[in-house]
């Protein structure tokens, strides 16, 4: 027979919580929050070890159970315990994750380990409000996928399979320059190469190539990059001659870096996997709602900013192609943005975050 249903449920309604007497450390009051509250943008803030993370998680779970899609960001590998959710917190269902050096250590065998846990977390879990049937719940209405870029420890992603041009509606004005130039600064990001969108010889021949291609619907590789530094497919930028303004010499040692990303032996792995579109991390094949785990902590510095500068052009396009609504459709949750909106610098993936802090709805 089912639990009975928590005081604190109702659709739009996320539950937090309890609030603790600081003195007694009784649990009283639900905290509740509402989820109208987060159709534009929020940040958590607190010194570490604060429990941001934690609070993070809690949303996630919450709107999960509201069966609202939720892509996350997991710069620092700590959002992956999102896939482990146990409706009948048996020890059987904890025994394949405990340590058998912590069980060495207790004295005890790991199924005895097990035990523990298990009754731990249905003790704590019990004393929050979080019964069998709330967790079976949050199993049944989202599907949790932990996607990692570059590798195949989780689902592979295609970040450099082809550069898809954004759909017809938004292949001029502001925002396409924007995901043009966010695209093109990843890649040279990628490439330790140093480029002004405004300057930078690199960056405004590449943002041409790409532009020109994307305007027309067209889709990119970089072997097309490669040939296009090679024998450019226009003779000007601006007024200049290509020549002039991005000599051959120069050309050519970005075709070589790109080439020798190209043939690189980790390249495959940034090739293969579910395509990264956002109505597929939002919901899967079914329809299904889905908590996509963007997990990027195996990334080297470049290879995440690339990453993160792919993907939130991604969810920019698919923000702009969806219709008004008054209430939560979808989040995307970043669990750390130390580097990726610092004040004074310009990475590829900040113009992106700020028009999403702008414009996200």
């Amino acid at each position: 027979m089912p639990d009975a249903p928590a005081p604190f449920e109702g659709l739009g309604v996320f539950y937090l919580g309890k609030e603790v007497d600081p003195d007694t450390k009784e649990l009283g009051d639900p905290v509740l929050y509402d989820s109208g509250d987060l159709t534009t943008h929020a940040f958590i803030v607190g010194m570490t070890g604060s429990g941001k993370t934690g609070l993070g998680v809690g949303l996630i779970e919450e709107a999960a159970l509201d069966k609202i899609p939720v892509i996350a960001i997991d710069p620092k590998g700590d959002l992956g315990n999102l896939a482990l959710t146990f409706p009948d917190l048996s020890p059987a269902s904890f025994q394949p994750w405990m340590d058998a050096g912590e069980a060495t250590r207790e004295g005890v065998t790991p199924e005895a380990l097990a035990e523990h846990k298990a009754s731990l977390w249905r003790k704590g879990l019990g004393e929050w409000g979080q019964n069998a049937d709330r967790i079976r719940r949050l199993k049944e209405a989202v599907d949790v996928t932990i996607y990692t870029p570059g590798s195949d420890a989780g689902v592979q992603v295609s970040v450099l399979g082809s550069l898809d041009p954004p759909p017809p509606e938004a292949r001029s004005g502001e925002a396409f320059t924007e995901r043009v130039d966010a695209t093109v600064g990843g890649i040279l990001t990628l490439l330790s190469v140093e480029a002004d969108a405004m300057s930078s010889p690199e960056h405004i021949f590449l943002a041409k190539v790409v532009g020109d291609a994307w305007a027309s619907g067209a889709s990119l590789a970089l072997a097309d990059l490669i040939g296009a530094l090679q024998n450019p497919p226009f003779e000007t930028i601006g007024v200049m001659e290509v020549d002039s303004f991005f000599p051959a010499r120069g050309r050519t040692g970005l075709a070589m870096k790109l080439n020798g990303l190209l043939a690189s032996p980790g390249f495959a792995a940034w090739a293969q996997g579910d395509a990264l579109d956002a109505d597929r991390l939002f919901y899967s094949e079914t329809g299904k709602p889905q908590v996509s785990v963007m997990s990027i902590a195996h990334l080297g510095d470049e290879e995440r900013m690339f990453f993160v500068t792919r993907l939130l052009g991604e969810v920019l396009a698919w923000m702009r192609r969806q219709p008004g609504t008054g209430s939560l459709r979808a989040i995307l949750y970043m669990d750390e943005i130390f580097g990726y909106l610092p004040p004074s610098a310009n990475p590829a993936s900040k113009q992106l975050l700020l028009t999403l802090l702008k414009q996200a709805r």
